[in-house]
């Protein structure tokens, strides 16, 4: 079959301690951002202040867990350095559990443990730019109900029946098992997680594991260290009886071999399963690698361990899943460059991890799998973003405190898959596109960013300019519908195009669209600007078209298209289109040519009763929401000629 391409561009404390722990401000406004990093008052938690004052280098967590319980036990190191005149040290840990004793730098210090922080005050006060280094010693059983959004778990696999005890901190739990700093702004350098449990287990955590040493009473300790940059929840442990599986990735650019360590469930059935699926990894390690750039923890290991969860959760080097398959596998994968290696700046900027490690999965099924997978894959995803119009992908401030909002399927994930996508059609080059990922990664690995930064990156890159469509669709809701009308005279087509939104919020979507016009011998891609509510234009055209369709390729999300030959009177005054229709709510009235100014529109209904009448202009967005459902007729009247359509509310 014959393929053209034809694109048109168209136009012991006092109380000045405890003042320190006020909730901060919240901006209720919807497209606010936060004044400065972080400060955020969680769901039942509120952050002191004092946490800014200093920034983390290092943490070192020596903690003993077992498969059977969520006990935890042990000590944690902090190395950090004060970035104004401290005379207070905090950190976060739930008042559940229990601070046994407090050192800094060396010395044993006081401390006052409530209101799910630790606050310990300095012998003098240590001037901007002094270390201190703080070690916490604690116990207890904090006992958070499990699962999703707890910090620590214990339960059994329901398909294995293995016991398990593993931490998920994101967004804002790793308090709950471990004292932290939970700002996302401040990664520390390195890490080392130390975990003694019973010599029957295994424990999974980051980076390298550089020794398991026996310990008396028939324990082993395993010690993981990692040297790279590492958001606080992105730190974890799992601990279960495992099976250890490995295999090796080779992306290009390197000689190295990458070291893939699976802790799978220590069942006959368990590895036989999956592994079919785990071995998927090098291969989606190596695209990933080609297509954002190499793998950024090239210098330790990814790696994978069982828990009984519904998903995953993407531990930086040592994701922890549920179970193995194509999509869990690769998103979780991709989050090891956006999330782990960038990291949003803010959680109302989730979709820095969350929208691309989405997107991801797309890149997987077009790359490995086909591209029937992918475009069925999309078309989920498109599916699941217009089920509602309310919400944007950008989390307003106020709401930042809300879990469940920042992890919204639908927009987070979805809507956030989807708007990538489309920018990746607006630039039309691939080369450009996947330059824009690398660059961004270059630009901000190791460290945070917004989804402006992200937006200012593919500016540089492609030379478009995506102010608009940032404010349309990430910082806006709904989505287009488009009615197109074309007629054919002589040698060409005349097409206009109109634009409903499904949200009063974003009332104009400007972005290039694309339609398929197919005729007898093979089928044309047109392209075109819509930078208003109506836009017409013409091409040349020499051929009967036998079907026009719209968005052929699924690239951006629209509503279901109506697409009908227009009547000979397309560029007469009187002529207009109505969209949607049928309609629910709003009813959008276009002129393609600017009518009279004593033109006149009347609606009435099927019995001829005059429901409203107005002065018809180029555009007219009419509220019909209080209409009873039904047919009913629009007409235009002017000095010398009438126009008449047809309308149903439903």
């Amino acid at each position: 079959m014959q393929r053209s391409l034809l694109f048109i561009l168209l136009i012991g404390f006092s109380l000045p301690l405890l003042a320190q722990f006020a909730p901060a401000t919240i901006d209720n406004k919807h497209f606010d951002r936060p004044a400065s990093h972080q400060k955020i008052a969680f769901s039942g938690m509120k952050q002191s202040a004092l946490l800014d004052n200093y920034d983390v280098h290092f943490y070192f967590l020596d903690i003993q867990l077992e498969r059977t319980s969520t006990e935890v036990a042990g000590n944690v190191l902090v190395q950090s350095t004060t970035t104004t005149t401290l005379d207070t040290f905090a950190l976060e840990l739930i008042d559940e559990l229990t601070v046994d004793s407090v050192f800094i730098n060396g010395a044993i210090r006081p401390f006052q443990h409530l209101n799910d922080h630790i606050f310990i005050p300095l012998s003098s006060p240590a001037p901007s730019g002094s270390n201190l280094s703080t070690k916490v010693y604690y116990h207890g059983n904090p006992a958070t109900g499990g699962g999703f959004f707890s910090g620590i778990s214990n339960d059994f696999s329901p398909s294995w029946g293995n016991q398990v005890t593993w931490t998920l901190s994101e967004p804002f739990n790793a308090n709950q098992w471990w004292p932290c700093k939970q700002v996302l702004t401040d990664k520390a350098d390195s890490s080392w997680v130390f975990i003694t449990t019973d010599n029957t287990n295994k424990a999974g955590s980051n980076g390298i594991l550089t020794a398991t040493v026996p310990v008396s009473g028939s324990k082993t300790r395993y010690e993981w260290k990692s040297r790279n940059p590492i958001n606080y929840y992105l730190i974890s442990a799992s601990v279960a009886e495992y099976v250890e599986y490995n295999i090796y990735a080779h992306p290009a650019g390197t000689t190295d071999s990458l070291l893939i360590q699976n802790y799978v469930y220590n069942n006959p059935g368990t590895l036989p399963n999956f592994q079919a699926e785990i071995d998927l990894t090098d291969d989606f390690i190596e695209l990933y690698s080609d297509l954002f750039g190499l793998y950024p923890f090239m210098n330790e290991k990814y790696g994978h361990c069982m828990a009984p969860m519904g998903g995953g959760m993407e531990h930086q080097t040592m994701t922890t899943l549920g179970f193995f398959d194509f999509y869990l596998i690769c998103h979780e994968l991709a989050h090891m460059w956006f999330g782990d290696n960038v990291t949003c700046s803010t959680w109302s900027d989730i979709w820095i991890n969350e929208g691309f490690a989405s997107y991801a999965e797309y890149l997987a099924a077009q790359y490995l799998d086909s591209y029937t997978e992918a475009q069925s894959h999309m078309a989920d995803v498109h599916y699941s973003v217009m089920e509602q119009s309310n919400g944007s992908i950008y989390i307003p401030f106020a709401q930042t405190n809300d879990a469940d909002r920042i992890f919204d399927g639908r927009l987070s994930y979805d809507k956030g898959s989807a708007i990538i996508h489309m920018m990746r059609f607006e630039m039309q080059n691939d080369s450009l596109f996947f330059n824009t990922l690398r660059n961004f990664q270059v630009a901000f690995g190791d460290s945070n960013a917004t989804g402006d930064d992200f937006k200012n990156i593919a500016a540089t890159t492609s030379g478009i300019n995506f102010d608009d469509f940032f404010n349309q669709w990430y910082y806006g809701e709904g989505y287009p519908t488009y009615q197109i009308t074309w007629n054919q005279t002589n040698d060409s087509l005349y097409f206009n195009s109109t634009q409903t939104t499904s949200s009063a919020v974003t009332p104009l979507f400007k972005m290039l669209m694309e339609l398929k016009i197919t005729f007898a011998g093979g089928d044309t891609l047109i392209r075109w600007n819509q930078d208003a509510q109506l836009t017409s234009f013409k091409i040349p055209f020499n051929k009967t078209p036998t079907a026009i369709n719209v968005d052929p390729q699924n690239w951006v999300v629209d509503g279901p298209a109506s697409v009908s030959v227009s009547v000979a009177e397309t560029n007469h005054p009187a002529f207009f289109t109505l969209a949607p229709n049928p309609c629910e709510n709003r009813l959008l009235v276009s002129f393609p040519v600017q009518p009279e100014a004593s033109a006149t529109m009347i609606i009435s209904d099927i019995t001829g009763r005059t429901i409203t009448e107005m002065p018809a202009s180029q555009y007219n967005q009419l509220d019909v929401s209080s209409f009873t459902p039904g047919l009913y007729i629009v007409t235009v009247q002017m000095s010398r000629d009438r126009f008449v359509q047809k309308f149903i509310k439903y």
